[in-house]
Parts: C-alpha cells; sequence; structure tokens
C-alpha cells in the first residue's frame, strides 16, 4: 500500500520534529546533504531582507544551536549586531522535507568557541579569511581578494594564521521550525515554537 502513512513521522508530530533535526544534524557533518548549504537570511538596517548560502558547521538539538562560520567584517555580522532575527531555508530532495526556521542570532569573535571552530577548519577554510579588503569591498576588476602568494594553492599554517583576527562564527538559537514534508500522496506540515515556561516544543499541524 502507498501513501504518506507509509513513513512513521509523517502523522506524528514528535517523530516530525525527531526528523527534523535528524537531518540537520546529518547535514552539518555530511558535505553531500543539500541541508549542509541553507539558505541564511538577516534583516539590513534599512529593514530589508538579505540572504545567502551558509555551510552548516554545526546542529546541537539540545542547545537548539546552528552554527556557522563568517567573516567578522561581512555585512550580515552588521545585520545582527547584538542579536538579530535570523531566518535558515534549507530543501532535502531525497527526504522530501523543507525546513524553515529562526532564532535570536549573536556573532562570537575572540572566544573559546570561536577558537574551536578555527582550530577545526581546514587550511583552505582558513584561507577565506585572509581575503583583502574585506567581503562585499567594491573593486575595480574580479578578484578572490588573496594575496597571489597563497592563491591556487593549500596554504600553509603560519601563513594563514593571521585570519583569525577576520575569524568569527554565527551562532543561532532555533525558537521555531516549520517543517514541509512534499509528496504526490499528500503533503505534511508542521509548526513547533518553543516554548520558554515549559523548556520543551509546542506542535502543531498546518494545511500544506
Amino acid at each position: 500500500m502507498s501513501g504518506v502513512s507509509e513513513q512513521p513521522f509523517l502523522d506524528d508530530l514528535a517523530l516530525s520534529l525527531e526528523e527534523a533535526w535528524r537531518l540537520l544534524v546529518s547535514g552539518s557533518k555530511d558535505r553531500k546533504s543539500p541541508l549542509h548549504t541553507p539558505s541564511v537570511a538577516t534583516v539590513q538596517n534599512n529593514g530589508s531582507p538579505s540572504q545567502r548560502i551558509m555551510v552548516l558547521r554545526e546542529a546541537a538539538r539540545e542547545d537548539r544551536i546552528l552554527r556557522f562560520n563568517t567573516d567578522v567584517r561581512a555585512s550580515k555580522v552588521v545585520d545582527i549586531g547584538d542579536g538579530g532575527p535570523v531566518s535558515i531555508l534549507g530543501y532535502h530532495p531525497e527526504a522530501k522535507v523543507q525546513l524553515r526556521l529562526s532564532g535570536l542570532g549573536r556573532i562570537e569573535h575572540n572566544s573559546s568557541a570561536g577558537d574551536a571552530a578555527w582550530n577545526e577548519a581546514t587550511l583552505y577554510g582558513k584561507r577565506c579569511y585572509l581575503a583583502d579588503p574585506a567581503p562585499g569591498s567594491p573593486v575595480r576588476a574580479p578578484t578572490s581578494g588573496l594575496d597571489p602568494a597563497v592563491e591556487g594553492r593549500k596554504p600553509e599554517g603560519f601563513e594563514v594564521a593571521p585570519a583569525r583576527e577576520n575569524f568569527a562564527i554565527l551562532l543561532i538559537e532555533i525558537d521555531k521550525i516549520e517543517w514541509l514534508y512534499l509528496a504526490h500522496t499528500g503533503h505534511r506540515r508542521a509548526l513547533f515554537t518553543w516554548n520558554m515556561d515549559n523548556s520543551k516544543w509546542d506542535g502543531q499541524w498546518l494545511v500544506p
């Protein structure tokens, strides 16, 4: 027998939430997962939205935290400030699940968590933060922003060490998850909101 009921989580709010976090955690670890590179949106000072694709580095369900690496000079850092709203959108075609998440973001630069993330990063990853001038700066000709001495090759550790000053992490404390399962036999949609008073997720079915 075919149909959405073949997936137990599709008719169970708790299992749907489990599936959402399972996909996020997997996405943070698996480079081939579509959820490894979701769209992350912030709000600029003029009120307009700003989106970009980012690499999901960590998903910690117990803390409701998603972590991304960023350049401290990037515009999103200004958007978020001391704590600004952030929205994340990802779609996993094989799982047939779309996730829309939102919460408050914060930037950590010189912190133990920032140091740990820096130490985790590859030499190629660290090289990105050597860009000069800062990301988003207008230039007269196309450029990577990298010094030709390190462009096009794997750098040495001492060469990327100065980039630590530009490296930061974006931590987003998730307080809302909208889960959508797409199927020709019938979609499923649910909304999960973090209940601060009871320290738990409140779930509700929605019409897809």
